[in-house]
């Protein structure tokens, strides 16, 4: 069966709120779309909002769910701490019956997600800016258009109940459960199941593009995700037999069988790649070796839209064996390779260099092609060259690639070396 990924949007699709209604998607149950959807859930004993989106979009979310029923917010249910999850919390917050607040709900580790992001703001910013920076701004400036007097800063969660277990509530006669998964996402993962109708809010436990392969750790820099957690957590989400699942991007997914089979298939590829990783490991192949020949095979149609199996491959073995590969002496010291770079220059010549980077560009070998460019310096001659071979090797993969952290990373080289 050929995977559903092929007929779903890809991530740079992913554009940041500017719809000027929400759009139902289910009896009571309407969607706004963003960077990352917020849904809303009408009852009546009150409203239930699903994640909030970026800090900018929630007055657009807000107006949005406003324009459908103006009920108070009883409840806001948050997926994971992820910012495009969290940040308009603010705009959500009510009151309602005898003065009381709305509450946020959350998973009970969802402090570490905030401590990560407070403790490492200006690195994660930097370290996203090349893939998300221009949607944010395009998503700031239109928001300000649409509400000038509106809040459009990142808003931070005070959750007033922490979910530890599944948790079963019944809000205007509607029956819900919540549910935390630490293999998703992020490990403060919730998913919110309607057993009597069947419905899954699964956020981003699957990632960003459902059925395509997960990030174990993201290039824009995060924890890793453990490989078997994540399995658990696909196979529990699995066994509770959703006939519409609802995503954290884009459209949701109907048919108890479909949604059945892309889990079963998510679930035995990561599976496949956890096994084949530590299979290599215990024979004695090196990491690279593991991320250029383990590959999924024909049946396991996943995307690799935003995980790659080569990057999960490198992930699993350091999350199980740390950063040390066992290939050099100078792993376990601070002086890098390109130390010795300007050493190499001055006894081969930039010319020699950059000649035979030209030759490997030429070959079809544009990462050894790229090795040898950035050995030259930015000041010296033939930086000009050095420069050139680095934009046409970088031009190279970014033709050949379909994941869209990779792409947005190559672009942004390719700008650098302009």
């Amino acid at each position: 069966m050929t995977g559903v990924w092929r007929t779903r949007p890809g991530a740079d699709e992913l554009a940041p709120a500017t719809a000027d209604r929400a759009f139902p998607i289910g009896p009571g149950i309407w969607m706004s779309p963003g960077l990352s959807n917020s849904y809303l859930i009408v009852t009546d004993e009150g409203r239930i909002v699903i994640n909030t989106g970026m800090g900018f979009e929630g007055p657009v979310h807000r107006a949005n769910f406003d324009a459908v029923d103006s009920s108070p917010v009883r409840f806001v249910i948050l997926t994971q701490g992820h910012y495009d999850h969290v940040g308009g919390i603010e705009h959500f917050l009510d009151t309602h019956g005898a003065g009381l607040g709305t509450d946020v709900i959350a998973h009970e580790s969802w402090r570490t997600w905030r401590d990560d992001n407070e403790r490492l703001a200006a690195f994660r910013a930097a370290n996203s800016a090349f893939a998300f920076l221009d949607r944010v701004l395009a998503g700031v400036a239109a928001t300000k258009d649409r509400f000038p007097h509106a809040s459009t800063r990142q808003g931070v969660p005070h959750p007033t109940i922490e979910v530890s277990g599944r948790l079963t509530m019944i809000i205007g006669g509607r029956p819900l459960e919540i549910i935390p998964v630490r293999g998703g996402e992020t490990t403060d993962s919730l998913v919110v199941w309607l057993p009597e109708e069947r419905i899954l809010f699964a956020g981003n436990t699957f990632g960003p593009l459902f059925a395509h392969l997960p990030n174990l750790v993201t290039i824009r820099g995060d924890r890793y995700r453990d490989a078997l957690t994540v399995i658990a957590t696909i196979e529990k989400v699995r066994e509770l037999g959703a006939e519409v699942l609802i995503t954290g991007h884009f459209e949701p997914v109907f048919g108890a069988d479909l949604i059945d089979g892309e889990l079963t298939r998510l679930r035995d590829a990561v599976q496949y790649l956890h096994d084949e990783t530590v299979a290599g490991m215990n024979a004695g192949t090196d990491v690279h070796t593991l991320m250029r020949t383990i590959a999924l095979p024909e049946h396991l149609d996943i995307g690799e839209g935003y995980g790659k199996a080569s990057w999960d491959v490198r992930a699993i073995w350091e999350n199980y064996a740390g950063w040390f590969h066992h290939r050099s002496t100078t792993e376990l010291y601070d002086v890098p390779a390109s130390a010795v770079h300007a050493d190499v220059v001055e006894l081969a010549g930039a010319d020699a260099i950059l000649s035979r980077a030209a030759e490997r560009l030429a070959a079809g070998q544009p990462l050894e092609a790229i090795h040898l460019a950035e050995m030259v310096p930015t000041d010296a001659t033939g930086a000009a060259e050095a420069r050139r071979i680095l934009r046409e090797a970088h031009g190279y993969l970014l033709e050949r690639s379909t994941n869209f952290w990779e792409s947005s990373w190559l672009t942004r080289q390719i700008e650098r070396n302009a």
